[in-house]
């Protein structure tokens, strides 16, 4: 027989433990931890830029979100519709902060041959939350 725990150690234990859940946030939540870790504010013209321009490999991140992220884009290599990336165009964009560090890591692997730094990344925000 196993031992039994007393009601309060499992409560104790059930909010220590990792959650499965995602952690859920908005795109201006996210953006002020960036600014917060890159002790800078977000410049959205700077955010333009750095989506819309080669970091020395193949792609940008518009070669697959498009020049305006507001509408479907289509990956580079596999063809798979992505959906808007744009806030405004896709209410669930930015509202899960593990996929968005997922997603962050990946593509800027791919775009900028390396992980983006937190200033990049609320740029990269403030000027997609621009977009209407």
């Amino acid at each position: 027989m196993t031992p039994k725990l007393p009601l309060a150690c499992l409560l104790i234990l059930a909010a220590l433990a990792p959650t499965a859940q995602a952690q859920a946030t908005t795109p201006a939540q996210l953006q002020k931890t960036y600014e917060a870790a890159a002790a800078a504010p977000a410049q959205a013209e700077r955010g333009r830029v750095f989506f819309t321009s080669r970091h020395g490999g193949e792609w940008s991140c518009a070669s697959c979100h498009g020049e305006r992220p507001t509408g479907v884009g289509r990956h580079a290599v596999t063809a798979k519709s992505i959906d808007p990336l744009a806030p405004a165009f896709n209410p669930r964009a930015f509202t899960d902060e593990r996929r968005v560090e997922k997603w962050f890591r990946r593509n800027c692997k791919d775009v900028a041959q390396r992980e983006c730094t937190p200033g990049e990344k609320a740029d990269v925000l403030a000027w997609l939350q621009s977009l209407r």
